[in-house]
């Protein structure tokens, strides 16, 4: 079971990355998926979610516009389009799928490895 984060880089300002989250050993169709970044020095924050059916996002205050969270069932996979980048966008990007069922209940929580983004001025 793991997930696999790529697609991070060096970019200028302005620039595009397309990062994309790989689901193996399990599918990711019932999980709501997160990109969370950490910079040097601060705390790991919430950029971007997408709920299980893709019918809910979030984003936050400081990407809105900007990015934009899509996932590809077929695929097993999730991705966060990243535009006009900034300098503060500087970080290392993580993907979180998570899962829970009241009912059962069962929760499954996995984290992929980082992939870092820098934007340079």
């Amino acid at each position: 079971v793991q997930l696999q984060a790529s697609g991070g880089g060096l970019v200028q300002v302005g620039g595009s990355l397309r990062l994309s989250c790989v689901a193996s050993g399990f599918t990711l169709d019932y999980y709501a998926i997160g990109w969370f970044r950490q910079a040097p020095g601060k705390e790991h924050v919430a950029v971007s979610c997408i709920s299980s059916s893709g019918s809910s996002t979030y984003y936050a205050d400081s990407v809105k516009g900007r990015f934009t969270i899509s996932r590809d069932n077929a695929k097993n996979t999730v991705y966060l389009q990243m535009n006009g980048l900034k300098p503060e966008d500087t970080a290392v990007y993580y993907c979180n799928a998570d899962y829970l069922d009241l009912e059962t209940p069962v929760a499954a929580n996995y984290w992929g490895q980082g992939t870092q983004v820098t934007v340079s001025s």
